[in-house]
This record gives structure tokens, sequence and C-alpha cells, in this order.
């Protein structure tokens, strides 16, 4: 056996040994877990995540927009019709999210595509799994796809596409007669 011969047989076994300790010890013990620590879920549509650096992000879902959740005690004490059915569907849709996060370990990757005017990282959200979140919750009916911005949305189609099941199925907020857009929402309750 010629000495090149035998230099390329050792690197190939210390190559399938280096293969074998990843697959055994696992990649995120070596070199950290992937994507953002989710620290909170703000509503169906707005995580907090920490970088790997340690620092604070908001999160803006990117494609989609999700019913409004009631922030004060006169919201979340309304008897108007139009409040108590948002509210309703912004607290499914921020509870469904919080299913996805902890499937996900409280871990997300990020495609940040924008910063909006609050200074929040407007987002494509996956699990490390690779689920992409905005589609599955627009599959389930819980968000609507945002028209307005789908042009700063990189899987614009994926969404779109699940919205129109939702819709041809009657799932979430496509069975209800009596919902308003979110941000037909928002403009008459200023």
């Amino acid at each position: 056996m010629t000495r090149t011969r035998k230099l390329i047989k050792h690197s190939l076994q210390y190559l399938g040994v280096g293969i074998l300790i990843l697959s055994l010890v696992g990649c995120n013990n070596l070199f950290g877990p992937r994507g953002y620590s989710v620290k909170r879920v703000s509503d169906g549509d707005t995580i907090g995540v920490i970088d790997p650096s340690g620092n604070n992000i908001n999160v803006r879902f990117a494609c989609v927009d999700a019913p409004e959740i009631a922030h004060t005690n006169a919201e979340k004490q309304s008897k108007k019709a139009v409040d108590k059915n948002q509210f309703k569907w912004g607290e499914k849709a921020q509870a469904r999210l919080q299913q996805l996060i902890n499937q996900g370990g409280d871990r997300v990757v990020l495609t940040v595509v924008d910063t909006d005017r609050y200074g929040r990282k407007v987002s494509e959200v996956r699990l490390p799994d690779g689920t992409f979140v905005q589609e599955v919750l627009a599959k389930e009916g819980l968000v609507m796809v945002y028209n307005q911005y789908i042009k700063n949305c990189p899987s614009a189609a994926a969404v779109q596409q699940a919205e129109a099941l939702a819709k041809k199925s009657k799932r979430g907020i496509w069975s209800d007669s009596k919902f308003l857009e979110p941000w037909e929402y928002r403009k008459e309750s200023k």
C-alpha cells in the first residue's frame, strides 16, 4: 500500500469516528441549541425572544394578522359583541401559538424580513423541526393573510394556500360570519 493510500485510509477512519461522535453526542450539545429562545407569547402574531447573545427581541409575524386580544381592564370587561368576538378569536390564536411554541421546545428559527415602526422584527417564524408557524395558524383559521404587507413575505404562497384551505373548510374565523378582520377592528376601535 502506498503512503498516499495509507494517509487517505486513516483520514477516512478519523472522519468516520468524528461523525459517529457527533451523532451520539448531538450537535446541540456541542454547538448549543439552534435559533431563539421564546420568553413569551404576547398574542396570536407577536412573541418575545432572546437571541443567542442574550438580547430581548420583540417579533411580529410576517405575512399574517391575528385577531386582537383584550389588553386593558375596560377591554376585558367590554359588553360589546364585536369586542367579545374579536377577543375570543384572539385568545384562541394566542393559545394555539403557545402550544406550537411548547411543541418546539420554546425555541424558534426566524427569517427577519423587516423592522416595523415599533421596532419589532417582522419575521417568518419556524419551529426547530421546520414547521412554518404562520402557515399552521392560517390553515387552522386563526390568522388572516395580511395582504397590505404580503410583499414582504418570502413564503407568501404557502400562507395564502393555507388560508384558502381554511376558508374552504370554514375553519376558525372562517366559520364565524360575525368576525371582523383585525385591521378593520383596530380602525373601528380608534
